[in-house]
């Protein structure tokens, strides 16, 4: 199995690198878009703001390769952080323009302040923080009880234009998105490679995954 992990200078991808080691798979870095073809699986990582870490991907191709091997050849593909920001239609960290800097467009949907979520709680929401599942069952989180603590570190969250592709959520001063899905599209804003058991088992089932 393939497992690439796009590498777009934003920040250091060590972890992830190692936890996808230490679960038996051969993690491959990723510097030029032409170098996923071929990929099983595709990790999309992200540290900084959406703006930037837009910018970066746009400079490097990254959109159109990206779009290829998740709509074209149905490559399962997984956003982590301001990876699953990412993911999303706009977002509104360091965007020029008001109505926010254009994303992916895997997930509609936008990505806002926590603030404007009304969070009264201290910002960048840092630390280990319990999730509750969505109604319907997924298999990102096959064999993880509901309430399982994962690590976050944000200020922003994404608001999905359609509820049904939430498949977690926590609570930090107010409610807020944990976790994606759009077909063979997941994202979460917890850090799995840095939490601990139930964060490899999500990235097991990530690599596990064989969805229709």
């Amino acid at each position: 199995m393939r497992v690439v992990v796009v590498d777009y200078g934003s920040g250091n991808l060590g972890s992830m690198l190692r936890a996808i080691e230490e679960l038996g798979a051969r993690p491959e870095l990723a510097t030029q878009p032409d170098m996923i073809k071929g990929a099983d699986r595709i990790l999309l990582p992200g540290v900084g703001s959406f703006s930037d870490c837009m910018r970066s991907l746009i400079e490097k191709d990254w959109p159109k390769a990206l779009k290829d091997a998740t709509q074209d050849k149905a490559v399962p593909l997984l956003g982590v952080c301001v990876g699953m920001q990412l993911l999303a239609s706009r977002g509104d960290e360091g965007a020029s323009d008001p109505e926010g800097t254009p994303g992916l467009g895997f997930v509609p949907g936008r990505v806002r302040h926590l603030r404007e979520l009304c969070c009264d709680e201290r910002l960048p929401h840092m630390g280990w923080n319990a999730i509750s599942l969505s109604g319907h069952s997924d298999l990102l989180f096959s064999g993880i009880p509901d309430g399982t603590s994962f690590y976050f570190a944000h200020s922003y969250a994404m608001l999905p234009d359609d509820l049904t592709q939430v498949i977690a959520t926590a609570r930090h001063g107010a409610d807020f998105v944990a976790a994606v899905r759009v077909g063979h599209v997941w994202g979460t804003q917890f850090h799995p490679e840095k939490s601990s058991r139930a964060g490899f088992k999500v990235l097991r089932n990530f690599l596990q995954a064989t969805p229709c």
